[in-house]
């Protein structure tokens, strides 16, 4: 069995915490078992680990993502990244390449699609195994996996059954109902309906065959290349709505989509995460990420979060429809999540001589590093505000600690590593854009070799 978690999503509807580069699967406010804060995605991974199945995974990604899953799984498993972010088909059909160019997959092999979001007991995982052991006993090809629902929910997808009775192994689909209204719902789960959970299960094979029929190729170098000329469009409808015979396995557990606040401030254990006070208030939830201290007095029913790229002030029951809300927001992220640890621009303006000036507050974390790296259009200055450090720059191996400056001239390689977590203001100054880097190395080791370090300080 292979196991592919998408993990995609802009990272509207849990603004301002979640951004295009840190969406709500990376945020870290849920308990784990041990009682430390940890991501829905952090959770995902540590429950594949429990029921043995972490060998089988693999994420697929786009590429803004890819720093931040890194940075949170120190055993992170192969990354298919898109070049582009596109709908869910287009990004299973990519993950099928890959296994089937870049692994040993068997061509019946099962692959288990599920999101990386999904708020569940570490028992729907083992019903994982037994979707897979059920798809091979009864030869079916393609498969889902449905939660029974708690509440006639609006929100949510329904499949509907062929059968009145779910006390079978395999339950055969009749159709399906994307988010109906409260009534509706009722009459659905009276039909027995479950909830979407956006897992799919499918032989490789299968897959394969409606890859050619598109006549999308099955090599994964060759559609990197082609991605871009692929219909944006989801998995349920140019697969699940198409196929004529289609099957679930109930899973009667807990299942929730974390997707908007007045879902997620449900499983947060405290009304208050970060600098605050609440006073004389009733269904009250404060997420304060920012250094100033914020203080709600008399409030009921309300949601309060902030962050460096905005604050939201919101009735619980609005917070659905946040999406709509943003849409005149088009803000560069101010805090992001990397592979090495995590940076917030603290301001960004154009000086006198017509200059981009951007002030950010870096942090790398214990024995992490930057690649060997150059810039041709900006130049950047390093103060050092908090531990110790190496950095090569041009070839030259400095032992850098708090209080220590650094400017660093367009053209001039450089890396830092930290011995101790590094806490750096860092100012670039000239013309900044995302593609003025160019990277000579990425491992310290490899740095160190091809730098022909021969100077300490």
């Amino acid at each position: 069995m292979k196991i592919i978690l998408l993990s995609g999503g802009s990272g509207t509807r849990l603004w301002p915490l979640s951004n295009d580069a840190r969406s709500k699967q990376f945020l870290k406010i849920l308990k784990s078992d041990v009682s430390e804060y940890e991501s829905m995605l952090q959770r995902v991974w540590r429950q594949l680990g429990d029921v043995g199945l972490k060998d089988s995974a693999f994420i697929t990604t786009s590429k803004s993502q890819v720093e931040m899953i890194q940075s949170q799984i120190d055993d992170c498993p192969p990354l298919i990244i898109e070049p582009e972010r596109k709908d869910t088909f287009p990004a299973i059909a990519l993950s099928v390449s890959y296994l089937l160019t870049r692994t040993a997959a068997e061509k019946d092999e099962v692959v288990i699609v599920l999101p990386v979001d999904s708020y569940v007991e570490t028992d729907f995982f083992r019903q994982i195994l037994i979707l897979e052991q059920k798809m091979h006993s009864q030869k079916v090809n393609i498969a889902l996996l449905g939660a029974k629902p708690t509440s006639p929910a609006e929100k949510y997808g329904y499949i509907i059954p062929k059968q009145s009775t779910l006390d079978q192994p395999l339950v055969e689909v009749d159709h399906f109902v994307e988010k109906p209204a409260k009534e509706v719902a009722v009459e659905l789960i009276n039909k027995k309906a479950l909830w979407n959970c956006g897992v799919f299960a499918f032989k490789l094979n299968y897959l394969e065959k409606i890859m050619e029929e598109r006549k999308i190729t099955r090599d994964f170098d060759q559609l990197l290349i082609e991605y871009k000329n692929l219909t944006k469009i989801s998995f349920d409808f140019e697969v699940l709505e198409k196929e004529q015979t289609l099957y679930m396995i109930p899973y009667k557990g807990d299942w929730k989509d974390l997707g908007t606040w007045d879902a997620l401030v449900e499983e947060m254990d405290s009304n208050v995460l970060g600098k605050g006070i609440l006073s004389d208030c009733s269904n009250v939830n404060l997420v304060n990420e920012l250094d100033l201290p914020i203080v709600m007095m008399g409030v009921k029913n309300t949601i309060v979060a902030a962050s460096p790229d905005g604050i939201l002030v919101s009735d619980i029951s609005m917070t659905p429809n946040l999406k709509d809300a943003l849409k005149s927001i088009n803000s560069r992220p101010m805090y992001e999540e990397r592979r090495w640890g995590w940076f917030r621009i603290l301001e960004y303006t154009i000086n006198n001589e017509n200059e981009e000036v951007l002030t950010k507050r870096i942090c790398i974390k214990k024995e992490k590093y930057l690649s060997y790296q150059e810039h041709s259009k900006r130049s950047e200055t390093w103060n050092i505000i908090g531990g110790q450090g190496e950095l090569i720059l041009d070839n030259q191996l400095f032992h850098i600690k708090s209080g220590d400056v650094f400017k660093i001239m367009p053209g001039q390689k450089h890396s830092i590593k930290a011995d101790e977590d590094l806490e750096i203001i860092e100012i670039q100054q000239g013309e900044l854009i995302d593609e003025d880097i160019y990277r000579y190395a990425l491992t310290w080791d490899e740095i160190k070799r091809k730098a022909s370090v021969f100077i300490q300080k």
